[in-house]
């Protein structure tokens, strides 16, 4: 049943390919959903029927997919377009990481350096497809109809999961292709197989997606996306009944993925939501909730006994930073921030994150700003830190301004922003393809209706 994903991810790129063809580029956002959102599984039972020699080519085709359809987007435009001032910043910040990969700066070879390159601001590419593309040619309720659809498979594959207490990677090969390619071990502290399980002893299920901790993310996007297509323009939930499914399915999802961060994300955004539309009943229900939770939270910290079991230790173990996925963090944070101030202009390419993981030459983690300024220094993490903010303050300004699909992608953005704050803070938000490139296509489509609107509605050169 597993070849199922992978066929998927064929199924997806080849219908990708034949709207673009057609002319339509939007047809891109097939792949983008329904095959980035499972492409590790599908890499990893491609591996365990034997296709090893084929995954290069199927790995290439997210990379292929975007960089054609950003050629085509500006081939086809009419005019020189107006920039805003998040595109000078993005390009500013892709400039100044191609000046570290060129340049012989670290341990890593030139190869190296732009393996890391690749790894840590292809999402520039992205968000510059997405900014490109004529907002008038894709049909935003579709796609996000799409997305809606695949949460709720999402939940299904998920409840196999849990009536069998078996995650879909232990049986999907994802072990033996991660060891193959990115030589991570399965066993171990930091075994991939330690992903899986909390504190507690309770599994962590993904889904068909790479990790809990992207099932989490994902979900937080999902949640975006309900948010804004069901609201209307005048801030009313207008949700039918495959929305209501969908919305039972995320909280599925964000239940049993048991990551922290977005699981704080996920109540966090429907807070903001609350405040954005006015929910008086939901902001007071939510503020009087938090505070009992202090309350008893206070309470367990100062009973006598302690010997909590279950999801109250992972509760406590995770504020107090004894457990060790949240110390783990703690030295990773220290241990980068020490890198960063001995050297404020970065040590090169490929030193944190992913590659440097897969080098096993990883110096801090845990958190998207971080990462940055280890490998490139204070001004990389400063300047993606000032766009991923200014994107909140821009949607959330233009929320009051646009109007209908417009204002539902805007209000989208804005919440993935929103949703996905705490997880930069905490992991590198950039590595999971599916999350990162929807996120930034969806911003670059934003920063593109903005532009187009501005002139009509705001000074052109408003930000």
């Amino acid at each position: 049943m597993f070849i199922i994903f992978l066929l998927i991810y064929i199924t997806s790129f080849i219908v990708a390919v034949k709207e673009i063809y057609k002319g339509n580029t939007s047809g891109i956002l097939i792949y983008l959903i329904f095959g980035l959102s499972m492409y590790t599984t599908a890499m990893s039972v491609a591996f365990t029927f034997g296709l090893a020699s084929f995954i290069p080519f199927m790995q290439s085709f997210k990379e292929l997919l975007i960089v054609s359809v950003l050629i085509l987007n500006i081939v086809a435009l009419k005019q020189r377009p107006k920039f805003h001032l998040i595109d000078h910043l993005i390009f500013s910040f892709f400039l100044y990481l191609i000046i570290y990969a060129l340049l012989p700066i670290g341990d890593q070879s030139f190869t190296g350096r732009l393996i890391s390159l690749k790894s840590i601001s292809f999402y520039v590419v992205v968000y510059f497809t997405g900014r490109f593309f004529d907002p008038k040619t894709i049909y935003i309720n579709k796609y996000f109809n799409y997305i809606i659809l695949l949460t709720i498979a999402a939940a299904a594959v998920l409840l196999v999961e849990v009536v069998c207490q078996s995650p879909l990677q232990f049986n999907s090969g994802y072990f033996d292709y991660s060891y193959h390619y990115y030589n991570l071990e399965k066993e171990g502290s930091l075994g991939l197989a330690e992903t899986f399980t909390s504190d507690s002893g309770y599994t962590r299920f993904a889904s068909f997606f790479t990790s809990p901790l992207e099932h989490g993310e994902a979900t937080l996007l999902a949640l975006a996306v309900i948010i804004g297509l069901y609201t209307t323009d005048d801030n009313k939930f207008n949700i039918n009944g495959v929305g209501i499914l969908a919305v039972g399915a995320t909280f599925l999802s964000i239940l049993f993925a048991l990551s922290r961060a977005p699981l704080a994300s996920y109540f966090i955004m429907i807070y903001v939501y609350a405040l954005v539309t006015k929910r008086k009943f939901i902001i007071h229900a939510i503020q009087y909730a938090f505070v009992l939770a202090a309350i008893y939270i206070i309470y367990l910290f100062y009973q006598f006994e302690n010997n909590h079991s279950g999801l109250i230790a992972v509760l406590l173990n995770t504020i107090n930073f004894t457990d060790p996925s949240s110390l783990g963090h703690l030295l990773a944070w220290t241990e980068g921030i020490m890198s960063m101030i001995q050297h404020p202009f970065g040590i090169g390419l490929g030193s944190s994150g992913r590659v440097g993981a897969t080098l096993s030459e990883n110096i801090g983690g845990e958190n998207q700003l971080i990462i940055l300024g280890v490998q490139a220094g204070i001004i990389a993490a400063i300047l993606y830190l000032f766009v991923f903010v200014l994107f909140i303050k821009v949607s959330f300004k233009w929320l009051s301004i646009l109007k209908g699909k417009e204002r539902k992608l805007c209000m989208t953005v804005f919440f993935i922003k929103v949703g996905l704050l705490i997880s930069t803070l905490t992991t590198e938000i950039e590595s999971s393809s599916y999350v990162s490139y929807m996120s930034w296509f969806l911003s670059g489509l934003l920063i593109s209706i903005i532009m187009r609107q501005a002139p009509q509605l705001q000074p052109a050169n408003d930000n």
